[in-house]
């Protein structure tokens, strides 16, 4: 499961894709951030801040199951990720 919330600036990212083919698959087009990726605790839980340019694009958090990922959480709604306190990555 892939649930992304891109908010009203970002309204074609806000999606719910099911099943692991699909889910893979959109990973795939955001292949082209992972240069920009830094690993995080995201509520506790592995995840992944995407920063370009000094500015956070995403915040991904992870629902791992039986080693597996079993969801990815998504937020991309540039007035949510201004609001979010993400110092701790600058160190």
């Amino acid at each position: 499961m892939l649930r992304s919330d891109g908010g009203t600036a970002r309204a074609r990212l806000t999606v719910a894709i099911r099943g692991a083919r699909n889910v893979a698959a959109q990973a795939l087009t955001f292949g082209r951030l992972s240069p920009f990726a830094r690993p995080a605790l995201v509520n506790g839980a592995a995840g992944v801040v995407v920063i370009a340019d000094g500015r956070p694009l995403s915040v991904m958090a992870f629902v791992v199951a039986g080693g597996k990922i079993v969801a990815i959480d998504v937020l991309s709604d540039p007035e949510r990720l201004r609001r979010l306190d993400l110092s701790a990555l600058d160190a």
